[in-house]
């Protein structure tokens, strides 16, 4: 069983001098010795570092008071989510999946072993609680993949669970009044790989992105952006992390409207199949997503009705029916992206990325070839709009907002790509954009609320139960729709007026 924990930490470059007195330190009553930990970690990752590309560290270590699987993810700038597992010969289940993303069908090696003598301190304040433990590490460090050796001595101050990252301020202030500097590493496995690596590798400057200038290089950008955000959200959404599901779904939504936005500066031909498959992981991340936001929306409505207004057992029907709509589960997911159907895409991904289907408009000046692309799309959302205005009210207009609202989204979507490229009119209609999704978004979430509302009215009679309630939160979503179509034409107005890309 793994768990999980944030870890915020910073580490400088020490000499042999050791660890600066730090009891001058704001907050300090107390500089406590707690010893020397000998600790051995072994480092894994694919022959190509494939891990430490996306600053992902992965061990096994023995020593000290968390023996075990570690593994980390980059949150910000010396603050990493640790996953911790059990020791064991063999990598954790759990902890496998978690890299599945990045790793793929690679073998995950042993790459570098770091053998640590760790001498650590606590910083304790009056009242005997732990502020941050600090850690003077004698490290060596050797390549086990084909290198060399190296050796070093750092100062790690790691904040206590649930403290202020502002006392790591005042830390750093003692330690560089007496002369002690951040480390130019990030972490113990960049500088080992670094310093071991073999002489012919070391001093590369790595991949080098230069600026976007055509239309392609922008358009490919932003793919790329799409690309990562699926490879870096996909071990969230096993964890099951608050709004990762979302985020990895609305990633698959954005590459698919580029395609289709950008139909000229990459091959359709190529992109096409990209984009069903694309469309078959939104559809498996939202098995469970639509249906728990409809649940969410009629749940607050009966919570927000006089108690004598609620008739019969409401939320026990709501909670029943939720359940039987619900047609999946995380298990499922976590099984989804364990297939080999998902690593094929995140393959293709790579090679779209990596060898583009460019074709002659990627040549052309991005804000010519975007900016005609962004209006097409804007103009395509006219003419749904203005269907839909014409049409009187009932279901036909209910599908025809309903199809006006997913060509905003794909309209915001165009836009967000387009910003780098056209600036401030992009990002006008970006926002333009937002409010008109939000307001069709809320006028079609009433159409389902209302549909569901029949259905559990029909299930409540049969069942010999009042429908009363059905009934009063039916006329409540019936008039939030017209106050909703009533507000659509002033809005659209506004937003015409306002685009200018």
């Amino acid at each position: 069983m793994a768990d999980t924990k944030r870890e915020i930490e910073r580490k400088y470059e020490s000499d042999d001098s050791g660890l600066p007195d730090l009891t001058g330190v704001a907050g300090v009553a107390a500089v406590i010795d707690k010893g020397v930990a000998h600790l051995d970690a072994t480092y894994y990752d694919t022959a190509d570092e494939r891990l430490a590309a996306s600053s992902v560290t992965l061990r096994r270590r023995t020593g000290g008071s968390d023996a075990g699987w570690h593994l980390k993810f980059p949150v910000a700038p010396g603050v990493r989510d640790e996953i911790r597992a059990p020791l064991s010969d063999t990598l954790p289940r759990a902890l496998a999946g978690l890299v599945r993303s990045r790793v793929r069908d690679a073998e995950l090696l042993p790459v570098v072993r770091l053998r640590s003598d760790r001498d650590v301190r606590d910083l304790v304040d009056a009242d005997g609680r732990v502020l941050a433990e600090v850690g003077v590490d004698a490290v060596r460090a050797e390549r086990l993949t084909g290198g060399g050796t190296a050796q070093w001595t750092e100062i790690e101050v790691e904040l206590a669970d649930g403290g202020d990252p502002a006392f790591l301020d005042k830390v750093e202030k003692r330690l560089r009044k007496a002369g002690v500097r951040p480390s130019s590493s990030a972490s113990k496995l960049a500088r080992a790989l670094a310093e071991t690596a073999p002489r012919k590798k070391r001093g590369g400057k790595g991949r080098v992105t230069r600026e976007p200038v055509t239309a392609g290089d922008h358009v490919l950008a932003y793919l790329r952006a799409q690309r990562d955000a699926i490879v870096e959200l996909d071990p969230a959404v096993r964890r099951d992390v608050y709004d990762s599901v979302h985020g990895m779904r609305v990633a698959t939504r954005r590459m698919r409207s580029a395609f289709r936005s950008y139909g000229k500066v990459l091959d359709p031909a190529v992109t096409g199949p990209i984009a069903e498959e694309l469309k078959w992981l939104a559809a498996e991340l939202g098995v469970d997503r639509d249906q728990e936001v409809l649940t969410e929306r009629l749940t607050g409505a009966i919570d927000d009705l006089p108690r004598t207004l609620v008739s019969g057992p409401v939320r026990t029907r709501l909670r029943t029916w939720s359940h039987a709509r619900s047609g999946g589960s995380r298990r499922r997911l976590v099984a989804v992206l364990d297939g080999k159907r998902y690593v094929r895409l995140l393959e293709s991904l790579d090679a779209l990325v990596q060898r583009p289907p460019l074709l002659k408009a990627a040549g052309g000046k991005p804000g010519k070839v975007i900016g005609t692309a962004v209006r097409k799309d804007f103009g395509r959302l006219s003419g749904l709009v203005e269907r839909a205005l014409a049409l009187p009210p009932g279901q036909d207009r209910d599908l025809a907002l309903h199809e006006a609202r997913k060509e905003a989204k794909r309209t915001r979507y165009s836009a967000e790509s387009a910003v780098p490229a056209l600036g401030d009119p992009a990002a006008g209609l970006v926002r333009s954009m937002k409010s008109l999704q939000s307001l069709l978004g809320d006028h079609q979430d009433s159409v389902m609320a209302r549909e569901a509302l029949r259905q559990l009215a029909r299930q409540a009679h049969a069942a010999g139960e009042s429908s009363f309630t059905y009934g009063l939160l039916y006329g409540y979503e019936e008039r939030r729709a017209a106050a909703d179509e009533a507000e659509l034409p002033r809005a659209w107005a506004e937003i015409k007026a306002r685009a200018a890309v």
